[in-house]
């Protein structure tokens, strides 16, 4: 077999136009067309195109390419002049007679060519034609015809055989095949051994959760659902059952799960885990870094709402806007702070989230809540205060008059903030009024309150009635619009309906069984025991209910002739001085002497400049209207009867109730840092003389016995001031 694999064919070559025709593509008309690059196309010395005027030979028309008789031939029959390959027709490339030779270069191949000894052509050698694509050498290769003999006169010549490829070095077939299925097995080695990679480690952890899973630092990685579940509830437990620390402010506040309704969701958080046949991302997972899954918590959002905002309770502090109150009858601005907020529904869920997470105190997060009224707005309403006491308010109701004096209407005047950023006024005006009803309504048509009386030692109830009374929400609406806008200082006030503060339903669950204390006061017969036992007709049968504070100027008023009321010494300035109502301090003193021993709580009493013989020492208060008030509280759960008394020598104040204690004991201690007076004399028309008395102080404590024991003690320091010795000089005194 020759070098190039290729059999030449057995006898003379036969193509499909007759003997000695190649096989080959043609075209149309017959002729041979170009071979693509690395074959060898013949052109039929048959097949001339039509109307071709060329030479012919014996069988036919001669080759088209033929030199014409009686030109020089080389040997072979090739023309010398080998400008005769320029002879070609327009588009026919020399390439299509190739190599005539079928044996390696240089030897003399089987049907070699005469003439061509060499190997080569016998037309010029051209560069090869490019492709416009590329075409496998080799096996695919079709075995070019055996090219013809030249046509003319002498014999017919057998094709010479074409040209071997050349062929890569190496055994068997071509080298780019062999490459191409190394390849292949190389690339279907590494997909066999990544499948098995795959395969045998998923095989193994399928069926379970895979391996290296954790649910809050617990291992469930190998285990069935409910084998992790059953570790869950093991490890977990003690953690469900401990209580929530949150802080704020440096304080920490307790939160219960259960009470919180926070439960651990097992079977949804092992749901969760990675298990069953896993996937080659989750193969890998297993094998590196693992999977942590996230803990599922149930909650009951009505319960964690509730429970979060008890503790919101004890942080949150709302801001606190300026006021301005009067300090006597000048206003003062109390200043502003800043509150504070905490995001409850930002710490519901931090108490969730802490829920099945080893114990820390969690930090909350507060938020600041600033003051809307500006430093600019409290200044301006600082002088509307001014002007709204700079003088009296009259009140007129059906031809009746009443004057709220400026110190009244100074006690009950705020300026608060209106929520936008101002500052508007309010008005007490029912506190303000009292004892001024019985100027503007007529005694016999004001309300009253239902009470007891006290019957042979045992209460009996007296109904209350309706009445006319001022309308103190009108009122209140009327003196802030006043003082808002400024305009006249009378103000007609609307008299209506008024009802009874209680009932005899309402005093009979009051629990006012049993006298609890009583303390009588002596006097000498003088003006002020008018006054002394006016307010105590005034008082006598009120009741004060459990928790209410009781304030003697809100609910006796002002003091005034109308009432029955009568000029009398009280001391103001270190002075005793004429007053309508002077005196009835001595009724205060008693009233304090009852809330001391009926164990009620003391609010604000005030002991006189020097001391006054006629009271006990440190045990005494003094009133005056505005200011100084007494106030005490009924800190009791029953109410309070005030029952009153006099006679021409003393007047008595008791207070029935329930008992809460066995026993209220005074304990006194001994007078110290005594001070001496200074001796005076005055000749001023209203003179009173006076006694001079040394200062000293004294100390008194409240003792509270419960079941034979001590259960609280309660201590006053009460310092006096030397009373002056003044003598009165002038004459009309």
């Amino acid at each position: 077999m020759p070098p190039g694999g290729h059999m030449p064919p057995p006898g003379p070559p036969t193509g499909p136009h007759g003997p000695n025709q190649p096989y080959g593509p043609h075209n149309p008309n017959g002729n041979p067309l170009a071979a693509p690059h690395g074959d060898v196309a013949y052109l039929s010395a048959r097949e001339t195109p039509p109307g071709d005027g060329g030479p012919r030979g014996p069988h036919g028309p001669a080759h088209p390419f033929t030199p014409p008789p009686g030109r020089p031939q080389g040997p072979g029959g090739a023309p010398d002049d080998q400008r005769d390959a320029n002879r070609l027709p327009p588009g026919v490339s020399p390439d299509i007679f190739g190599s005539t030779g079928f044996g390696p270069p240089g030897g003399h191949g089987h049907g070699q060519r005469p003439g061509h000894g060499d190997g080569t052509s016998a037309l010029p050698s051209t560069a090869p034609v490019p492709q416009p694509w590329p075409m496998a050498a080799g096996a695919n290769e079709e075995r070019p015809a055996s090219p013809p003999p030249p046509q003319g006169r002498g014999p017919a010549k057998p094709p010479a055989a074409p040209k071997p490829a050349p062929r890569p070095s190496g055994d068997g077939d071509d080298g780019e095949p062999k490459s191409r299925r190394g390849l292949l097995i190389a690339l279907l080695s590494v997909v066999a051994l990544a499948g098995l990679a795959y395969l045998i480690p998923a095989l193994v952890m399928s069926g379970a959760v895979l391996p290296r899973t954790t649910v809050e630092g617990v291992d469930i990685g190998g285990l069935s659902a409910t084998e992790a579940a059953d570790k869950l509830r093991e490890r977990l437990s003690e953690r469900i059952g401990e209580s929530i620390e949150l802080e704020a402010y440096g304080r920490k506040h307790a939160v219960v799960p259960e009470k919180a309704g926070l439960e651990f969701d097992v079977a949804g958080t092992v749901a969760q885990a990675p298990s069953g046949f896993p996937s080659p991302a989750g193969v890998w997972r297993a094998l590196t870094a693992g999977t942590t899954v996230q803990a599922k918590v149930k909650a009951d959002s009505a319960k964690l709402s509730e429970a979060v905002a008890a503790v919101a309770k004890k942080i949150d502090r709302p801001a606190r806007e300026s006021e301005i109150r009067y300090r006597g009858t000048t206003p003062v601005a109390i200043g502003s702070q800043t509150g504070r907020e905490l995001d409850q529904q930002a710490a519901a869920e931090l108490v969730k989230d802490a829920f099945l997470r080893p114990r820390t105190p969690i930090q909350l997060t507060v938020a600041e809540v600033k003051p809307k009224v500006s430093a600019a707005t409290v200044k301006r309403t600082l002088a509307t205060a001014k002007k709204a006491v700079s003088g009296p308010l009259t009140l007129t109701a059906n031809g009746r008059q009443a004057q709220l004096p400026a110190a009244r209407i100074a006690a009950h005047l705020t300026f608060v903030a209106d929520g936008r950023g101002g500052m508007r006024p309010e008005f007490e005006a029912h506190e303000a009024m009292a004892g001024l009803d019985a100027k503007l309504v007529p005694a016999g048509k004001a309300p009253k309150d239902a009470t007891f009386n006290v019957v042979g030692g045992k209460l009996k109830p007296v109904a209350g009635k309706s009445g006319e009374g001022v309308d103190a929400k009108a009122l209140a609406g009327s003196v802030a619009g006043f003082v808002a806008k400024g305009g006249n200082r009378t103000i007609p006030v609307k008299i209506t309906k008024v009802k009874p503060r209680m009932n005899v339903k309402d005093i009979k669950g009051l629990g006012i069984t049993e006298k609890v204390s009583e303390f009588t006061t002596p006097y000498t017969p003088a003006p002020r025991v008018t006054n002394i036992q006016t307010i105590a007709r005034i008082l006598d049968g009120y009741i004060v209910r459990p928790g209410e504070t009781f304030s003697l100027n809100t609910v006796v008023g002002e003091r005034d002739k109308a009432r029955g009321f009568v000029e009398a010494p009280q001391i103001s300035g270190g002075r005793l001085v004429d007053s309508v109502g002077g005196g009835i301090s001595q009724f205060v003193t008693t009233m304090y002497n009852a809330v001391f021993f009926g164990g009620f709580q003391d609010v604000k009493h005030t002991p006189h400049e020097f001391y006054i013989s006629r009271y006990p020492a440190g045990r005494e208060s003094t009133v005056s209207f505005p200011e100084p008030d007494f106030i005490w509280r009924n800190d009791s759960k029953y109410g309070v009867l005030v029952k009153t008394s006099y006679t021409s020598s003393s007047v008595t104040v008791a207070f029935w109730s329930t008992k809460r204690y066995d026993e209220i004991k005074s304990e006194s201690s001994a007078r110290y840092n005594f001070t001496d007076f200074k001796r005076e004399t005055s000749d001023a028309p209203k003179c009173i003389p006076m006694v001079g008395t040394r200062g000293f102080t004294i100390e008194v404590s409240r003792v509270f016995i419960k079941d034979g024991k001590e259960v609280k003690r309660e201590k006053n320091v009460t310092v006096y001031k030397p009373e002056v010795d003044l003598k009165c000089t002038n004459p009309e005194r």
